[in-house]
């Protein structure tokens, strides 16, 4: 199906964009980005492909942030599917060829720790954004594409790299933020609030430096989830007859009753970010981070169906308008969430610029408490207590080591090279209890464990072989291994075994300067991602313990991703367009086998994505005041070969609409004030293989969007600044599966110190 932006979009386009501080922004030389200040990216800038980055000071004056992953709202073609304020477990990265589906094609780093979570690969296996506060935010860059040796085959969608503040002297913040989202959807009119306190101090003192951020969210979101039945055409007089249920029509444009509202969650959550410094010399230094997070958090249900006295219906065989219609126990679902993860890391490098510079470090992200409690029996009596199931996950995690070096023999070459490691792990057990909110673990239902490991070498040599000519070949080995993996039921084990593969990926990039203000540059890269733990391990398993729904033999995805850009230097900006594909084989989706009607995860043979992207950005555009950036994305991504599902072949990749777009326009009135106007728009998508769920705008389907942000903020002093905003202004209706928000308000104090 063919879209096209809206004449409206169109003219925001042209109109919008975020400023780049000049001396903030990424420098284009030789196709090589170089970023300045003393904290630089830890990304390999010497790679001349695609990287996007944003500061500090854009995101507090023209972002209403308050999640980490806020910052990456207006960079090309990204997006977050952040549900709500404080949204832990479903805020997944989409990038150029990748939806909200794959979360393990894409990588997210705070200052050179591990956040994402390569546990799973979907939604609920998102980065682990709540370990980066927005105010420890000093910028946040973006390497688009698998280009780089010095990253794994998940690089293969972007690398994401949050490089949070060091100080140099004492210094201390505060802020204190309100939200306010009136909700209208079907039955539901209500008001969802939020409130978010965050508080940090640093400072140095001789060798020593220090920073300790402390942040709480207390959020309310809106209902994600909707209780339906498919409108039945036989009549009946069975069942007690009841009114309130919503007429609509579901992803494929059938028609259906939404019966209420299920997972609306009330959480709250606590972070505590610790980092220490030592500086051996003035070109070595060892940094220590810990991180803890914790989230509490309820999911509750609310019924539309009333009886003839009026009282609300959760369970039972109920009559709709001469149908009969029977609700579960569990239909209105009500769980609970108590979690608490712990993060370590530590790194010793060394920064001489001279030959030789070196780089180690290690990282722990650990489940240190991870329980799911939800209620098997009906309301009103649910709520207080009775039987449910009880979800652990602790003990789940992974850990990361790397050993890396950069040699500088000469001014025409500059080699990195290393040994990287990462290892998961997960644990998960599911026990039947007599009472969901506190009771005890009983009979397993099911459980799943399992371990993957990977262990990487990696080298790439940058050589300016020309005066206007650079370029940059690599290559990555790397050695999968899965092991230790068991699927269980509540009777039996089914035990798999273990694997191991290996993989070699190359990578190349070549940089042309034609002029002072022109820059050509191409790349090309493989990347090989490997199945997760829950993909080849989370299933089923049958009385005879066989498995039923996972198949631990599923291949890796093999992409090999091309990227061709020119960019032009302009008066305090820049003008990007890059045309980039990518082809991947055994693509990772779950899917119903054609010839054996099982329904799991399992390789698609080929899809191959093309698109094109501009990007642009410029300061002081009108009266020295006005900063303005877009981008705008085109992509064709197609199912190429499906031989378990034919009738995917030739349909959209899901979860990629064919037109992106952003847009900011940041208008300096005077030194304290400053007004922000953004949009976003996506066109038309899909969550099936086969695009059968035509209808976007419903539960469970993926619609186009279009909506405008606005931001306000006033500097009193060097010291206090207050900001207002909305988050979708023109209260645009729109589903990623679960309804995203709608307009939202949001107040801002702050003081900095």
């Amino acid at each position: 199906m063919k879209t096209t932006l809206s004449p409206l979009a169109l003219a925001l386009l042209a109109a919008f964009a975020t400023c780049v501080h000049a001396e903030d922004a990424p420098q284009h030389v030789l196709g090589t980005v170089t970023v300045t200040g003393n904290r630089p990216t830890s990304l390999p800038t010497l790679i001349p492909t695609t990287i996007e980055g944003i500061t500090k000071e854009e995101i507090e004056r023209d972002i209403n942030a308050t999640d980490a992953e806020d910052a990456l709202k207006y960079l090309p073609s990204l997006l977050v599917r952040k549900r709500y304020i404080g949204d832990y477990n479903h805020a997944v990265l989409s990038t150029r060829a990748s939806g909200t589906g794959n979360s393990a094609r894409s990588m997210v780093y705070a200052d050179g720790i591990l956040l994402s979570n390569y546990l799973g690969n979907g939604a609920t296996f998102a980065p682990r954004w709540g370990m980066v506060s927005p105010e420890q935010i000093e910028r946040v860059d973006v390497l688009y594409g698998p280009f780089s040796a010095a990253y794994g085959g998940n690089s293969v969608g972007a690398v994401v790299d949050y490089v949070t503040r060091m100080p140099d002297k004492f210094e201390a913040h505060a802020s204190l933020t309100l939200t306010h989202q009136p909700f209208k959807l079907y039955s539901t009119n209500d008001n969802y609030d939020g409130k978010q306190g965050s508080f940090a101090l640093g400072d140095r003192h001789g060798a020593w430096s220090w920073y300790l951020d402390l942040n709480r969210t207390d959020s309310d979101g809106q209902p994600l989830t909707f209780p339906n039945r498919a409108v039945s055409s036989t009549a009946s007089n069975a069942g007690v007859p009841v009114t309130g249920a919503v007429q609509g029509r579901d992803r494929t444009n059938n028609p259906w009753y939404l019966l209420g509202t299920a997972t609306q969650y009330h959480t709250v959550q606590d972070q505590l970010k610790a980092k220490v410094a030592y500086d051996f010399s003035p070109t070595m230094r060892a940094t220590y981070t810990f991180g803890l997070w914790r989230n509490d958090s309820q999911g509750r249900p609310n019924t539309y169906l009333r009886d003839a006295a009026g009282q609300p219906v959760y369970r039972g065989q109920v009559n709709i308008n001469g149908s009969s219609y029977t609700l579960n126990d569990t239909d209105f679902n009500l769980s609970n969430e108590d979690l608490q993860h712990v993060m370590h890391g530590l790194t010793l490098k060394t920064n001489t610029r001279g030959v030789f510079d070196w780089e180690v470090a290690a990282s722990l992200y650990d489940y240190d408490k991870d329980q799911l409690r939800a209620a098997t029996v009906a309301l009103p009596g649910a709520l207080s207590g009775g039987k449910g199931r009880l979800v652990n996950q602790g003990g789940t995690g992974w850990n990361t080591f790397s050993a890396k070096g950069v040699w500088r023999p000469n001014e025409e070459h500059i080699a990195e090279f290393g040994y990287q490691r990462e290892a998961y792990k997960l644990a998960s057990i599911e026990n039947a209890t007599d009472d969901w909110i506190n009771g005890a673990p009983g009979k397993r239902n099911a459980a799943f464990q399992g371990k993957t490991e990977t262990n990487s070498l990696y080298a790439q040599d940058m050589w300016k072989f020309a005066s206007q000519w650079k370029t940059v070949l690599g290559a990555r080995f790397e050695h999968w291994h899965a092991h230790d993996g068991a699927t269980s039921n509540a009777a039996a084990t089914a035990s798999h075994q273990q694997r191991s593969e290996n993989y070699v990926s190359p990578k190349a990039a070549l940089a042309y300067q034609a002029s002072d203000d022109w820059v050509l540059k191409a790349s090309l890269g493989r990347a090989v991602r490997m199945p997760t733990v829950s993909e080849l391990y989370q299933g089923g398993v049958n009385a005879a313990g066989e498995l039923t729904n996972n198949d631990p033999n599923l291949k890796p995805e093999k992409s090999w991703t091309t990227e061709l850009s020119g960019e032009r230097k302009l008066a305090d900006g820049y003008l990007r367009l890059t045309a980039f594909g990518e082809r991947t084989a055994d693509a990772l989706y779950t899917q119903i086998n054609a010839q054996t009607l099982v329904n799991n995860i399992q390789n698609v043979d080929l899809i191959r994505t093309k698109g094109l992207e501009v990007s642009y950005a410029q300061n002081d555009v009108w009266l020295r005041s006005l900063d303005l950036s877009a981008s705008a994305t085109w992509t064709d991504s197609k199912i190429i070969r499906n031989d378990k599902a034919p009738t995917s072949v030739g349909k959209w990749q899901p979860r990629i609409p064919e037109w992106r777009a952003t847009g900011v326009a940041t208008y300096a009135v005077n030194d304290q004030l400053s007004v922000t106007l953004a949009a976003r728009y996506s066109g038309t998508q899909y969550s099936t293989l086969d695009n059968s769920d035509v209808n976007g705008f419903a539960y469970m389907g993926a619609s186009k969007y279009f909506t405008v942000d606005t931001r306000l903020r006033y500097r009193f002093n060097q010291q206090w600044s207050m900001a207002l905003g909305v988050d979708n202004l023109n209260n645009d209706k729109y589903w990623n599966f679960h309804p995203y928000p709608q307009r939202t308000y949001v107040a801002e104090l702050k003081f900095d110190l």
